[in-house]
């Protein structure tokens, strides 16, 4: 779904009709945090989660932290539950056999970096990783699932929308009380300018008081000349906007911006109505990353992508923490 505009307003109307629902979600969430683990694996396990409802950067922070991982020798297996994928594995994806409807569009993306197991039950995907040579498990999501005992929890957050309104869905776009959830992390990265996270920590005092580190999102500038192209920009992620404000960056004339729900799968028809309005506007489509997993190999040939990577200003405070996991030699 798209995420409503009232989310990241002062509570109003909308907001105050559907209050009583999240006072029921709030409770569900509550409940469920505070089980104990159903089990853990002989290795550390690392959950990098969020507070809100999508377009934090948990994906693009599990790469930095596989890539980190991997380059101190260290061989990590992420885990997902494959958003929206049929698959209720333990499945080990393979980009060449799979696709989105079957593990979900994450678990694609993850791949190409790390190997990626997709698993509804994520004690059992971390069994099967660890079985399969982990030497460390990454859960991309399930800050708010107990079933796996994990060593870190890292929480991301945007620094311009931050909690919104500080309700939970679907009052607001949380998962459940931040203060609950920020009390269970151990590290907060925050991304934004060094300005806006500034002020984010500013307007949420409970989040001083946790080790953080600001990070930004950094287009990754391949062959394609961006300068004065005219581009039709379509996504289908938490925070299209942040996309749209990338392109701009590099240069891009963006004549129309396509903003869709999240996750949502791309029809023939929907495809060739973006491509008759790109050309009629003599505009190449253009999309991100995790939107084009979900293209058919046709399509992606004819859609540009933007990928990203996440840059942490500083890794000491993660470094420190991965170092007494046994997972860095030194700081």
């Amino acid at each position: 779904m798209k995420q409503p505009e009232f989310w990241f307003r002062e509570p109003g109307l909308a907001a105050g009709l559907l209050f009583p629902f999240s006072l029921v979600w709030s409770r569900a969430a509550r409940m469920r945090a505070r089980r104990p683990p159903s089990g853990s694996v002989d290795v550390p396990v690392i959950c990098i989660g969020n507070l809100s409802v999508g377009g934090s950067g948990k994906s693009p922070l599990t790469i930095a932290l596989a890539q980190r991982l991997s380059a101190q020798g260290s061989l990590p297996h992420l885990v997902s539950r494959g958003y929206r994928g049929k698959a209720d594995g333990p499945l080990l994806v393979d980009g060449m056999k799979h696709d989105a409807a079957l593990v979900g569009d994450e678990p694609l993306l993850l791949a190409q970096f790390a190997p990626t197991w997709v698993a509804r039950d994520r004690l059992e995907g971390a069994r099967q990783a660890v079985s399969a040579g982990a030497c460390a498990v990454l859960l991309d999501d399930g800050h708010q699932d107990p079933t796996l005992a994990r060593d870190l929890s890292i929480l991301v957050v945007d620094a311009v929308r931050g909690f919104g309104n500080r309700r939970t869905v679907p009052s607001g776009p949380l998962r459940e009380d931040p203060r609950e959830g920020l009390a269970r992390c151990q590290v907060l990265v925050v991304v934004g300018s060094p300005k806006q996270v500034s002020e984010f920590i500013d307007r949420n005092c409970e989040c001083a008081r946790i080790p953080h580190v600001g990070a930004q999102l950094s287009p990754v500038v391949g062959g394609a000349e961006w300068q004065g192209m005219r581009v039709l920009a379509f996504a289908g992620i938490g925070y299209p906007e942040k996309f749209f404000l990338t392109l701009r960056s590099l240069g891009a004339e963006i004549v129309k911006e396509v903003s869709l729900s999240d996750h949502q799968r791309f029809s023939e028809r929907l495809l060739m109505r973006l491509e008759s309005d790109a050309k009629s506007r003599q505009a190449q489509l253009v999309t991100t990353e995790k939107d084009a997993v979900r293209l058919s190999n046709r399509w992606r040939k004819r859609v540009l992508t933007v990928p990203v990577r996440m840059e942490l200003r500083d890794w000491l405070v993660i470094d420190q923490r991965l170092q007494s996991l046994g997972l860095l030699d030194h700081v």
